[in-house]
């Protein structure tokens, strides 16, 4: 995670900017007394929606939950794809 103000990013935001998206990581650009701005890449933006859609019912937590836990316990297998 980055921070800077307003004035540095204005002056330098093209290099802000590739940093983001080359690292994958967030840059905060502090506005003052408890404000802010956060930026982020495209890919990690879907990665976070996607992650909340995952979450967004308990059926869902649910579902991935069981998923871990079958994967950290070894009781997975693995299955040919059908080729056309």
């Amino acid at each position: 995670m980055q921070i800077t103000t307003v004035s540095d990013f204005r002056k330098d935001i093209k290099t802000y900017l590739d940093r983001v998206v080359k690292n994958v990581e967030t840059l905060i650009i502090n506005r003052g007394k408890d404000s802010g701005i956060v930026i982020m890449s495209l890919q990690e933006y879907n990665s976070l929606m996607a992650t909340n859609h995952e979450l967004s019912s308990r059926k869902n937590e649910r579902r991935l939950d069981s998923a871990i836990d079958k994967l950290n316990s070894g009781s997975t297998f693995n299955k040919e794809l059908i080729e056309d």
